[in-house]
């Protein structure tokens, strides 16, 4: 049976805005999670004691979630084997920027698969496709999913077609 549970860890409780979508998405698919603060700086050995026992204590995916400096995703990939996303959270002087390369520049060896700046629900749906692999009831909902997004953009378009009629436009 594959695993189902993702942890997410951010460096702050100010990244909740940002992986609020995250935790939506994850529970839209019906996936556990676990929510923890710890920082790559701050609290060191708990970045680390969080990553060593993920995958024992049954998490399948990590999701990281940190600004400025952004060492979290890095410290979390170097101490587990599972895959770890990284959410480079805006923030200071570089506006997201230096968490974005500090995220994704990741020495050989060490992979951190990296999401836009404040992209909280993408590195969800990524840990829900990676779950994904080998599940097909957690496949379907996202063929599911994927067919949700294709019909809101023909409802959008349908919107914007009326707009123009009403406009006198077309």
């Amino acid at each position: 049976m594959p695993q189902k549970k993702v942890l997410v860890i951010m460096g702050s409780d100010s990244d909740f805005p940002v992986m609020e979508g995250c935790f939506k998405t994850l529970k839209k698919f019906g996936i556990e999670f676990e929510a923890r603060i710890a920082s790559a700086h701050r609290s060191p050995s708990k970045a680390e004691e969080l990553a060593k026992t993920a995958k024992d204590n049954g998490f399948g995916v990590i999701i990281a979630a940190a600004g400025l400096a952004a060492h979290l995703a890095g410290v979390l990939a170097s101490n587990t084997i599972l895959p770890v996303i990284g959410v480079p959270c805006k923030g200071g002087a570089l506006n997201g920027v230096d968490a974005l390369y500090a995220t994704v520049m990741m020495p050989s060896g060490i992979p951190v698969a990296t999401v836009a700046i404040d992209g909280g629900t993408n590195a969800a749906v990524l840990a829900v496709q990676i779950l994904a692999v080998g599940d097909d009831e957690l496949s379907q909902k996202l063929m599911d999913y994927k067919k949700e997004l294709a019909a809101s953009v023909d409802t959008k378009e349908d919107k914007l077609v009326t707009k123009l009629k009403e406009a006198s436009l077309l």
